[in-house]
């Protein structure tokens, strides 16, 4: 359907001024929820208009969801196909290749590349994508078509296996939807080869997001002693690694992450200087400060520790405990690396948070560098708060 054979969803009067001036959402209580409006298919493309009857663009719709309506283009009466997710796609492909000289970034990251609640990571010729909005599940047919004309894989994956689903009514699920793929992927980050689990790993198999935060991480890691908690696939090792650590200890709960990081450290020659061991970030930081233990480096770099709004506090505390236990085993003049990929802390949160912990720890210092995602996870202007990832480097006293 396009233009004036789409069903129409009005706002309310006053409620079009924020999507006016550019805001891409459209809120609940913000639309006319007639009975109409509450029988449309979740997900479905609708005209988006004022109370006055003036098109505001053409948009996904679910009346059961906060977000009711996200809008996909300006124009109301633009044809959502194939060749609009092509176009889409290939202004994200020239954005990231003016980043970075090869195949190996976030190619799609939502609201910023005009694709809402919806991500594509690039490992070469092989794409892992996370579809968390029911308007783009309608649409899949659509982008698979648009992938396979711009970028022409040799497979794709749905990582749909987020909780983010469940408020738009889907199911989680992992389905390998072009192509074949068994075992790990390759990629190649910052002069670094890694291996990554597309089809079992965490999200969608790689943290692209930390790309330039283990860049800086590294280069002050020569001849340093480096602890990297949560070290999941070895990105923040084996770099420190390669930039000329003495040595590395790397610690994740998770025996297949650590499997794939010993395989990034024999692909990169640093098995020597990296030791990879199973444990919980917490428990082993209480150990190595009863026994003693010191590093030049420290890195912590965790999971979200809040995952919805109620979790505030208790992540908050968690940020603090952490910040308090990793402060212990800093070196003195050493440097400390503390990041929260939570979107529901803010900034200035965390950095309370931190600050309280090492206060907690008896420790003071510098922040040297106060820092986000790599610029392949842009942030749309009106969504400040996607900026989901904070981190802070440290020089401790």
């Amino acid at each position: 359907m396009t233009g004036q054979s789409r069903p129409v969803v009005k706002l309310l009067p006053g409620r079009h001024k924020r999507v006016e001036a550019g805001h891409p959402w459209v809120f609940s209580n913000e639309v006319a929820m007639d009975p109409a409006a509450k029988a449309l298919v979740p997900g479905g493309l609708v005209r988006l208009e004022a109370v006055s009857g003036k098109a505001l663009g053409v948009a996904m719709f679910n009346p059961h969801t906060l977000v009711a309506a996200r809008i996909l283009d300006r124009d109301s009466s633009r044809a959502i196909t194939s060749e609009f997710f092509a176009e889409r796609l290939e202004a994200a492909l020239a954005l990231r290749q003016r980043l970075y000289p090869e195949p190996y970034y976030r190619l799609v990251h939502a609201e910023a590349d005009g694709m809402p609640g919806t991500v594509i990571d690039r490992f070469g010729e092989v794409l892992a994508c996370q579809i968390n909005t029911a308007g783009m599940a309608l649409l899949e047919t659509e982008l698979l078509a648009a992938c396979a004309a711009v970028l022409k894989p040799k497979a794709v994956i749905f990582r749909n296996d987020s909780s983010a689903r469940k408020l738009e009514g889907l199911a989680e699920e992992v389905r390998v939807v072009a192509g074949d793929i068994s075992g790990k992927v390759e990629l190649r980050e910052n002069n670094a080869r890694f291996f990554a689990d597309v089809l079992a790993g965490q999200k969608t198999g790689w943290f692209y997001d930390q790309r330039e935060n283990r860049r800086f991480v590294a280069s002050l890691a020569k001849d340093a002693s480096v602890l990297d908690l949560y070290c999941f696939g070895g990105g923040f090792a084996v770099a420190a690694a390669l930039a000329g650590a003495k040595n590395v200890t790397a610690i994740d709960r998770s025996e297949p992450a650590l499997a794939l990081a010993q395989s990034s450290a024999e692909a990169n020659n640093v098995t020597s200087r990296c030791t990879f061991s199973r444990g919980e970030a917490f428990a082993e930081l209480e150990r190595l400060a009863g026994s003693g233990a010191r590093f030049d480096v420290v890195v912590a770099d965790p999971p979200a520790f809040v995952k919805s709004r109620k979790d505030l506090g208790a992540g908050l505390k968690g940020y603090r405990k952490l910040a308090r236990l990793a402060g212990s085993v800093v070196e003195k003049n050493g440097l400390l690396f503390i990041a929260s990929c939570s979107h529901n802390v803010d900034e200035a949160s965390f950095a309370e948070a931190v600050r309280h912990g090492l206060a907690d720890a008896g420790r003071s210092g510098r922040i040297l560098l106060s820092s986000g995602a790599a610029p392949d996870h842009p942030v749309h202007p009106f969504l400040p708060e996607s900026a989901y990832l904070k981190a802070q480097t440290l020089a401790l006293d």
